[in-house]
C-alpha cells in the first residue's frame, strides 16, 4: 500500500517503489524495486544497490532525459513496532539506462512530508502540498516548490491570486501546454479540541499557470468551476494521465463521521476529467454489448474519428444522466462493505432492451472490475489504465490488495485481470490472534514431520470445507440459487458475523455471500 507506480518512459514496462504493510499489529516498510512487464504480464524484482530507505507515501515521477530517470521525493517511515515515526525531505534519482541510484543533495528543498504530490512540468518538478505528523501535532502543507531538472536546485514559489487551503492526497494535473498544474480535491484534518480532530474531504479545483519569459516567471492561482459531471467527494482516489492529457480519476473513499464511530463507503467508479475544456464525466464502460451497437451505429453513419467520437462519449455520458447506486461487497469471512457506484441511467436500458434479447450471453455475464478500494496505485502506457493494489476497511480491519488490471482508455469496453486477488492471502491480526500465533512459531519451531503433515491435512480440509457451498444448478439463475439455498448462507453469514449481529444485517450479508459465490462459479 502506498507504494509508487510509474510507466518507463520508452519501454513496456512499469515501475513499482516502497510501499508499506499493515497486518492489524506492525508496520512494515519497503524500499524495494519492482519491473512489470506488460509483454510478459510479470513482475520482476530488482536488486539495484544503495537504494532509497524504505519509505510509502512518497511521490515519484518519470522524466524522459538520460535514457529515462526515476525521481522520488519525501515520503514517511514508521518501524514495524511503531517506536520510530518520521518524514523524508531527500530527493532521488534512479537512472533507468544504468540501473543506478543517486541521492541529490540541493538545499533550499520542500520540509519533510507525506501524502504530498509531483509532477513535471516543462523541465521541472513541480511540488505541493503533504502532511507533517508528530507525537504532539500535526500539519497540513499548501506550499509548492520546483525542482529544476537543469540547474539541480530548489526554489519557493510566491504566486498570487487565491491558493488552495492546505491538504494531502490531492489530484495534481499538468495542463496540456506544460505551462501549469491543475489541484483537485485532497484531504486535511484540524484540532477542534484536545484530543479531538475533525477530517474535512475537499472537492475544489485550482489552477496554477506560469506566464512571462524564462527568468521572469511569474505564477498565479485561480479558481476553476468545472462543467460536466464532478465526482462525489471522496479521498484516497487514485489519479493518473490518459491520452490528450485528460485526468483518470478511480474509487476513493467517503468516510462518514458519526460520534466516536467512522465508517467509509468505497467506490470502484471511474472519472475523466479534460484538462483543456475543463471538464468532467463519468467513465461508463461500453462493454461488449454497447460494442456492437456501436458498430450498428458505425455502419449507419460512416466512420468518425477520434475527436468525434470522444465528443460523443462526453455527450452521452452527461445526457444519460448516471445514477448512483448503494450494494454491499462481501468478503469471504462474510465482512461487508457499503459502497456506492455510478451506472447509466434508465433510459439507456430501454433503448437496449431489443439488443439485449440477441445478445443475452453477453449481457447476462456478469462485467469484471475491481473492487471497491482507496489508495490503489494507478498509471498508464500507451493509453491504457494499470491499476494495482490498495485497501478498503471493514470495521477496525484493513485489507490490503495485490491484485492487477487493465483498461484501455481508447475503447473503454472493460478491465482486463492481469493478477488477480487471492482472499487468502489476506492477513489480520487482533492483539490475542498475535499472540497466540507467536506461540505457534515457538512450536513449530522445535519441529516435527508430524506437524507438516497436520498442516498439509487441514488445508486439504479447509478446501474440503470450501467445496461444501451448495452447488449452482444448471440453467439456475441467481434468484433461484438464492431462495433455494437461502438458509445455508444465514447460517454462514450468522458463523462469520457473531451472535450480536442484527438479524437484517444477517439476511443482507446472506443474499450478497450467496451471489458472489453464484457469479463465481
Amino acid at each position: 500500500l502506498n507504494a509508487s507506480l510509474s510507466a518507463h518512459p520508452e519501454k513496456d514496462e512499469l515501475i513499482l517503489f516502497g510501499g508499506e504493510f499493515f497486518n492489524g499489529k506492525k508496520t512494515y516498510l519497503y524500499n524495494d524495486l519492482f519491473f512489470y512487464s506488460i509483454r510478459k504480464n510479470s513482475w520482476v524484482k530488482s536488486e539495484i544497490p544503495n537504494p532509497p530507505p524504505p519509505r510509502c507515501s512518497h511521490q515519484a515521477v518519470v522524466v524522459p532525459q538520460g535514457g529515462g530517470q526515476l525521481w522520488v521525493f519525501g515520503g514517511e517511515f514508521a518501524s514495524p513496532n511503531g517506536e520510530q515515526f518520521y518524514h523524508y525531505k531527500d530527493l532521488w534519482v534512479m537512472h533507468l539506462a544504468t540501473h543506478t541510484w543517486e541521492n541529490i543533495k540541493a538545499p533550499g528543498g520542500p520540509s519533510g512530508r507525506s501524502g504530498h504530490r509531483m509532477v513535471l512540468s516543462k523541465r521541472q518538478l513541480l511540488v505541493f502540498g503533504g502532511f507533517h505528523e508528530s507525537t504532539r501535532d500535526f500539519i497540513y502543507y499548501n506550499d509548492i516548490y520546483a525542482f529544476s531538472l537543469d540547474t539541480f536546485s530548489w526554489s519557493r514559489l510566491a504566486p498570487s491570486g487565491f491558493t488552495p487551503s492546505p491538504r494531502s492526497a490531492c489530484q495534481m494535473t499538468s495542463t496540456p501546454d506544460g505551462a501549469g498544474v491543475i489541484i483537485y480535491g485532497g484531504y486535511s484534518k484540524v484540532r477542534v479540541k484536545k484530543d479531538v480532530e475533525k477530517g474535512t474531504i475537499h472537492s475544489d479545483m485550482f489552477l496554477l499557470k506560469q506566464d512571462g519569459k524564462d527568468g521572469q516567471e511569474k505564477w498565479s492561482w485561480s479558481r476553476l468551476s468545472p462543467s460536466g459531471s464532478k465526482p462525489p467527494p471522496r479521498s484516497g482516489f487514485s489519479l493518473a494521465v490518459g491520452p490528450a492529457g485528460r485526468a483518470v480519476l478511480f474509487g476513493g473513499v467517503c468516510d462518514e463521521e458519526e460520534e466516536e464511530l467512522l465508517e467509509g463507503d468505497f467506490y470502484n467508479d471511474l472519472y475523466l476529467y479534460d484538462t483543456a475544456k475543463n471538464r468532467w464525466f463519468p467513465g461508463v464502460l461500453r462493454g461488449t454489448k454497447s460494442e456492437k451497437k456501436k458498430r450498428r451505429r458505425g455502419k449507419k453513419a460512416g466512420a468518425e474519428d477520434e475527436s468525434a467520437e470522444t465528443k460523443e462519449e462526453e455527450e452521452e455520458a452527461v445526457a444519460r444522466g448516471p445514477t448512483e447506486v448503494i450494494r454491499e461487497i462481501v468478503t469471504e469471512d462474510g465482512t461487508v462493505m457499503t459502497i456506492k457506484e455510478v451506472i447509466p441511467g434508465a433510459q439507456e436500458e430501454e433503448e437496449d432492451e431489443e439488443e439485449e434479447e440477441e445478445e443475452d450471453d453477453s449481457a447476462s455475464a456478469p462485467m469484471v472490475e475491481p473492487c471497491p478500494r482507496s489508495s490503489a496505485m494507478a498509471t498508464v502506457r500507451q493509453g491504457k489504465l494499470y491499476l494495482y493494489g490498495g485497501m478498503f476497511e471493514v470495521g477496525d480491519r484493513q485489507f490490503t490488495l495485490s491484485d492487477f488490471y487493465c483498461l484501455d482508455l481508447h475503447k473503454m469496453d472493460c478491465w482486463e485481470v492481469l493478477v488477480e486477488m487471492d482472499p487468502k492471502m489476506q492477513e489480520w491480526l487482533e492483539e490475542s490472534e498475535s499472540e497466540e500465533e507467536e506461540e505457534e512459531v515457538e512450536e513449530e519451531t522445535k519441529g516435527a514431520e508430524g506437524e507438516e503433515e497436520e498442516s498439509e491435512d487441514s488445508e486439504d480440509d479447509q478446501e474440503e470445507e470450501e467445496e461444501e457451498h451448495p452447488v449452482v444448478q444448471e440453467g439456475e439463475t441467481v434468484t433461484d440459487y438464492q431462495i433455494r439455498t437461502e438458509q445455508y448462507w444465514i447460517k454462514l453469514a450468522r458463523a462469520n458475523m457473531g451472535p450480536n449481529a442484527k438479524d437484517k444485517k444477517v439476511a443482507k450479508v446472506a443474499v450478497a455471500m450467496a451471489k458472489v459465490f453464484y457469479e463465481d462459479q
